[in-house]
């Protein structure tokens, strides 16, 4: 090609040259360019450049430490990915939590001691800061293992992990109605269930690095077998919560149909986020100790693969027990704090309620009769002229013919008895008192009979 052929490049050809030579200035070159010259350099020469290339990232500067290389390499997408992902669940854990203690603070003053509500809320908290331990525990693995990050995930791995799921199993024991997980019980048995993997990642620690003087170094086998105990944990929720599923779909109990359905719906979303959770722990196990190996990826892949459940994992939980839970609590919350239902209708004339703001009359309820059209109730005084007054009573239609007020008290209703000096109708008036005593008639009719048997009494005495 000669000098004469050639042609000036357009304006808009050369903003984008102009802008691609500023944009290699500010970044470092790829790390395929310096590969492709280590073809043919010496040894000594491959050491520089490699260094070069741990200094030279795409996406980070030039001091960065190799061992953060995975927060910023744009070749190595899934440290950013995951970066950012942990990042946003940490924030909406954090945020959902100070939230909730918050409202908590505000508007839950008024309740009693004994309602259960400061160990529902630290049953939810402790799970929240699991949850968000998880997605903070996510830097922890995409930075490089070394002396610093080798104990943090030993350690926090499998006691984060313990405490979510121990919560979820205190959770599911509460929802079958075990009196150990009521109220305080819950938060209680969740932090003793953590204490056990507590002690066993903090013996592990003390033995190999104290004790032993070794570096802090784990195979994947060890590493697994570390996470049994979280494992069973895992095993006895997703049975316990499988067991609250099928019980709250055969149960019908005398509660209110929005109770129901809302235990309902909290069981089936705990069963679905420790069968995904439980997925995911399948998985992570089977290629940490087999699949990795088994596709000539160990053991590049094993942090990529230990860093994608923590971030699965975290997510899983904040959004299938996390928000459901905090959403239930909230709304039991504003239910309890509405005011409670007023009864002053049925004992007071003057209620507010429609309908009962009057004195109710016999023949407005079907079940009862009046009697003040029968001259039947209690006698309050005289009118004037109009003989005596009487309250209106109601009778049920339960009540027995003998109405109690139509006794007068200044009347003696005594009933005779026969008497010894009597001989001449003993047994016509022991006749009377049986009939008084056993007749169905009416109350008239055995007034007539006591005052007969009074009068025939006295008529023997004196003609004897």
């Amino acid at each position: 090609m000669t000098f004469s052929s050639w042609k000036p490049p357009s304006p808009p050809l050369l903003l984008l040259l102009l802008f691609l030579s500023q944009w290699n200035s500010t970044t470092s070159n790829p790390p395929t360019t310096i590969a492709s010259n280590t073809s043919s350099s010496s040894p000594a020469d491959t050491i520089v450049i490699n260094a070069t290339l741990e200094e030279a990232v795409w996406g980070c500067g030039a001091g960065l430490d190799p061992a953060y290389r995975y927060l910023c390499d744009r070749h190595a997408v899934w440290g950013v990915v995951l970066e950012a992902l942990a990042s946003l669940g940490f924030l909406l854990s954090a945020g959902l939590l100070l939230g909730l203690l918050l409202w908590a603070l505000c508007t839950c003053r008024r309740r009693s001691k004994g309602s259960g509500l400061g160990g529902t809320l630290a049953a939810v908290t402790l799970f929240l800061i699991a949850t968000a331990g998880l997605f903070a525990l996510t830097f922890a693995f995409i930075v490089r293992l070394g002396p610093r990050t080798c104990p943090v995930r030993l350690f926090l791995f499998g006691v984060l992990f313990a405490l979510a799921f121990g919560c979820l199993l205190a959770r599911a024991t509460a929802l079958l109605g075990f009196a150990a997980a009521r109220g305080w019980g819950e938060p209680a048995l969740a932090l003793g269930l953590f204490a056990v993997q507590a002690v066993i990642g903090t013996e592990w620690l003390l033995v190999v690095l104290v004790r032993d003087g070794l570096p802090c170094e784990y195979s994947q086998e060890e590493f697994v077998m570390l996470q049994i105990y979280a494992l069973c944990l895992l095993a006895a929720a997703l049975l316990l919560s499988l067991h609250a599923v099928c019980r709250s779909c055969r149960s019908y109990g005398y509660t209110g149909g929005n109770g129901r359905w809302q235990g309902r719906n909290e069981a089936a979303m705990l069963f679905l986020t420790v069968l995904l959770s439980a997925a995911i722990w399948v998985v992570w196990i089977v290629m940490m100790t087999w699949g990795n190996g088994r596709i000539g990826r160990r053991p590049r892949w094993d942090d990529p693969v230990l860093s994608v459940v923590l971030v699965a994992s975290g997510w899983v939980f904040l959004m299938g027990h996390g928000l459901t839970r905090v959403t239930l609590f909230c709304q039991e919350e504003a239910q309890a704090q509405e005011g409670p239902l007023s009864f002053a209708g049925w004992t007071s004339p003057n209620a507010e309620i429609p309908g009962l703001s009057s004195v109710k009359e016999g023949r407005e309820n079907g079940s009862f009769e009046n009697d003040v059209g029968t001259g039947k109730g209690r006698r309050q005084g005289r009118g004037a002229g109009k003989g005596p007054v009487r309250e209106p009573t109601l009778k049920s239609p339960y009540e027995s013919g003998f109405s109690m007020s139509e006794i007068d008290p200044e009347r003696d209703y005594t009933i005779p008895r026969p008497q010894t000096t009597n001989t001449s109708q003993p047994l016509l008036i022991q006749t009377h008192n049986l009939d008084v005593l056993g007749d169905g008639g009416s109350l008239a009719e055995n007034k007539l009979q006591m005052k007969l048997l009074e009068t025939g009494g006295t008529s023997g005495e004196n003609g004897r």
